[in-house]
């Protein structure tokens, strides 16, 4: 063997040695953000900026995964095991449900963050065709013989919920007595045709596929319509809508095992900031800022809104006297397929 083979070997060995003696360099941190299936561009954009904000504030660099799908739905996959770092719900009755069957978060989560942990609120509206041929223009319109509605599933979807709480507290307001707002209810499901499983497919359902007079949606996804389908759509305010908010949580079991609470954190506290609430703004989710609020007033109508806890006692009530298994939507719905 020549010196110079002898010195190459004892290089390389002395350089595995270093490689195998040296602590691996650690990947960034990804969060991964498991949210409702309207969101997915709010979230795209809002990403980047808080990447660019953490980056920015400590040098650290960050990566964020998204996944969307009907609320309920996704809900149930962090339960079943999902290992969302944090979960961005469009009503805080998903996120109930994963604290109490998960047990993956504490009961009192809402108590986290201002605003009952929801940064941003949207609301119920109704999507009709240029010219509103069907002269739709209040949540009982949907009732009436002739009228097809486009809604997404109520059992898993938040989208649909809150369509159907909207409805049926419109018909309250109205001065109907809860068998008449039953009744009604009854009338505008029969005049569904298919049910999605989110609201996006919701969307195509009616904006694609040409199925439907009217779609019931979140406001915020009346812009994205429009330019996605060339605008052949009018919006139509009911007279009475529900007050959608959109929470978000931290899922504690899953940042404490992956060491990832500092980064979730922060990443939902920088939802108030106003860099993100001007995104939220630009993709017409209502943001809690009074003053961009004021700023983008002529996105957002005055609606006259009630909450769910004003109408049902609170989305654990409504879900159980609504939305389990055999409760008065499964009714409702039953007979309406027979009507």
């Amino acid at each position: 063997m020549s010196i110079s083979d002898l010195s190459r070997r004892r290089l390389l060995a002395v350089l595995a040695a270093v490689a195998l003696s040296a602590p691996a360099l650690a990947a960034p941190p990804a969060l991964l953000n498991v949210s409702y299936d309207v969101a997915r561009e709010f979230y795209k954009d809002y990403n980047a900026a808080f990447i660019r904000h953490w980056k920015a504030t400590t040098g650290e660099d960050i990566s964020v995964n998204q996944s969307h799908g009907g609320s309920s739905k996704q809900a149930r996959a962090v339960i079943d095991g999902l290992e969302a770092d944090v979960v961005t719900m469009n009503q805080a009755n998903d996120i109930d449900a994963i604290a109490e069957k998960g047990k993956l978060l504490p009961p009192d989560w809402a108590k986290r963050l201002p605003n009952n942990s929801a940064p941003t609120t949207s609301t119920t509206v109704i999507l009709v065709r240029r010219g509103n041929p069907k002269g739709i223009k209040d949540w009982a319109d949907l009732a009436r013989p002739g009228v097809s509605v486009v809604i997404p599933n109520p059992k898993i979807t938040g989208n649909g919920r809150y369509t159907y709480v909207a409805a049926w507290g419109a018909a309250i307001k109205a001065g109907k007595t809860p068998a008449q707002a039953r009744e009604q209810l009854q009338k505008m499901f029969a005049n569904v045709p298919v049910f999605d499983g989110g609201g996006r497919a919701a969307t195509t359902t009616f904006a694609q596929r040409n199925i439907g007079d009217a779609l019931a949606t979140f406001e915020s996804e009346v812009n994205l319509i429009k330019a996605e389908f060339g605008g052949d759509f009018d919006v139509v305010y009911p007279a009475w809508s529900i007050l959608a908010e959109n929470p978000v949580a931290v899922i504690d079991k899953v940042v404490d095992k992956k060491g990832t609470r500092k980064q979730a954190e922060a990443y939902l506290k920088y939802l108030w900031s106003d860099e993100a609430q001007e995104i939220a703004a630009k993709h017409q989710l209502r943001p809690r800022s009074a003053a961009l609020l004021q700023k983008y007033a002529k996105d957002f109508p005055k609606v006259n809104l009630f909450t769910v806890d004003e109408m049902f006692g609170g989305w654990s009530k409504a879900q159980k006297d609504h939305f389990d298994d055999g409760a008065i939507y499964d009714q409702i719905l039953a007979a309406a397929k027979k009507s």
